[in-house]
């Protein structure tokens, strides 16, 4: 059977493309996503791919015709794309998860698929604060205080829709609880607490105390374990809502214990709140105070029913899951795809390269003697001063157009220069050069500083600022591209791969081109009136 999958590049997703390896039944695989990954990196590359936008930046009617054509031929499709960030742009949360499910489930029935399996949530059921165990007959209503379940509440209400407008089509969703692995630390990091969160002393030890709101008991499950289930109920094609949890819940206590060394403190959950909120307002904590709402009203879920009729079992507990999440957040692991792409950029690989960006020179410890340390050094540095204050154009080029058709382009690209900066890094240390660290520091406030401009707009967003920043930063990546070439011609004294930097520098051309498509999109509407650059356009 083919199965497609919508979402396949995050925490599940990345999994469930294991998974359905394993599945005998299972002989071709579609991953569809926004933004491609790396698609030469396991589990990627046993898949075929298409790139569609189910509704962040495209109409109703364009994502449902471009899911309905990638969509012919396979026997179930597993949606799993869900947007849980940026929480103030809250309409295209909802345009992306509420009816991006409704151009899916559409689309599945025009193309003829036989079964439609969805990610919903442990956050669609209606409070239930005890320890009561809950099968899936518990009401969800949600908790209408947390813009994540009030979201999957409207999904699902969608898929009762479709169920009962087209009962040739099985439709099953799963509720899993809190999905943790080791790999997707860096992207749990970045989606609830924050990038500046330093995670990384868990590396050094654990906390003597542990500060957690009074109550607070988590029901969680291993990625591995639930696309496991995700791939059983597209095969097995049993319709209906299944829970699915590992069999512990973790109280204050077991959590102290796994965190910390086993000592807690039990705040009131109203101060808690009142201090996250805090944080989120102050943008010191991604996660705002809903997400605290849903995990002190979320029942503690059954999952029998997935035991017996998915033929299914978790492998692994919430206790040992949460384990492997902490050292993954400490060692910032990732995978080679954007939603899941390591924190330690050393993790990473330089797309379109055979290298990883902490390898830089390798064992090399130094120049010839025909090679002017200096001067190289001062390039070098330059170089890397550049690469700082691009980085940092894309990443809020990438923040504020994210609804936009062209945020999958810049998204790619800033990956890219992430992991290049990291290998001019590295390899100015291995050259035992000068990185100048002062110059850096200034590029980066320097581009912070040109975000001042209005661009003509006060208080919202210009249509201008994509095509002005475009310009910027095409011109950046030439020049980039020459830093490379250098490289090349010069690496036999360096005792470098010159391969290696003319792939670079080919990669850097095709930079340019992808950011000449930007461009094209934006000067054709940053000057019009009839046309908008920041919502879905026909």
């Amino acid at each position: 059977m083919r199965v497609a999958v919508i979402g396949a590049t995050g925490n599940v997703g990345t999994e469930v493309l294991s998974a359905l390896g394993r599945r005998p039944e299972v002989t071709s695989v579609l991953g569809i996503a926004r933004r491609l990954p790396e698609t030469s990196s396991q589990p990627y590359a046993g898949a075929e791919w298409a790139a569609v936008d189910i509704g962040a930046a495209t109409t109703a009617q364009e994502a449902t015709e471009q899911l309905v054509d990638v969509l012919r031929g396979a026997d179930a499709v597993i949606h799993l794309a869900w947007l849980i960030q940026p929480n103030s742009h809250r309409e295209l949360l909802r345009r992306v998860n509420v009816e991006g499910t409704r151009h899916v489930a559409q689309a599945a029935v025009e193309a003829g698929v036989g079964t439609l399996v969805v990610a919903s949530s442990v956050g669609a059921y209606s409070p239930s604060p005890g320890r009561e165990v809950r099968d899936e007959s518990w009401p969800t209503e949600g908790v209408r205080t947390s813009h994540y379940s009030v979201d999957k509440v409207a999904q699902e209400e969608v898929l009762d829709e479709i169920a009962a407008a087209h009962p040739e089509l099985t439709v099953t969703r799963l509720r899993p609880a809190l999905i943790f692995q080791g790999g997707a630390g860096s992207e749990i990091q970045r989606y609830f607490l924050g990038g500046w969160m330093p995670v990384q002393l868990l590396r050094a030890g654990r906390p003597p105390l542990l500060p957690l709101p009074q109550g607070l008991r988590i029901q969680a499950v291993h990625a591995e374990d639930v696309a496991a289930a995700y791939a059983a109920a597209a095969v097995r094609k049993q319709p209906g809502a299944f829970n699915i949890c590992a069999d512990d819940v973790l109280g204050v206590q077991d959590l102290a214990r796994l965190v910390g060394h086993g000592r807690a403190v039990q705040l009131p959950v109203p101060a808690v709140r009142t201090a996250l909120a805090a944080g989120h307002r102050a943008g010191l904590v991604a996660a705002d105070a809903g997400w605290l709402d849903m995990a002190m009203n979320a029942p503690v879920m059954d999952n029998s029913r997935a035991k017996r009729e998915l033929d299914w079992q978790p492998r692994h507990s919430a206790a040992d899951a949460l384990m492997e999440l902490l050292d993954g957040m400490a060692e910032g692991r990732g995978a080679d795809s954007v939603p899941m792409r390591p924190r330690d950029s050393r993790r990473a690989r330089v797309p379109g390269s055979r290298i990883t960006a902490g390898e830089g020179g390798g064992q090399h410890a130094g120049t010839s003697s025909r090679i002017d340390d200096g001067l190289l050094g001062l390039y070098l540095s330059d170089h890397l001063t550049g690469a700082t204050a691009g980085m940092a154009r894309i990443d809020r080029m990438v923040a504020d157009f994210v609804d936009t058709p062209v945020h999958p382009t810049l998204s790619s690209i800033a990956e890219q220069i992430r992991a290049e900066r990291r290998l001019l890094q590295q390899l100015i240390d291995d050259l035992g050069l000068r990185r100048l660290p002062h110059r850096q520091a200034v590029a980066w406030l320097g581009e912070h500083a040109g975000r001042l401009k209005n661009n003509g707009r006060l208080v919202s967003r210009s249509p201008m600022t994509m095509v002005l920043e475009t310009e910027l930063l095409r011109s950046a990546v030439l020049g980039k591209r020459g830093g490379w070439q250098t490289l090349a011609d010069n690496a036999e004294d360096l005792g470098l791969d010159a391969e290696t930097f003319h792939e670079l520098a080919e990669q850097a051309l095709h930079q340019h081109e992808r950011l000449d498509e930007v461009h094209a999109y934006a000067r054709r509407r940053a000057f019009r009136v009839d046309l908008e650059t920041h919502t879905p356009q026909d």
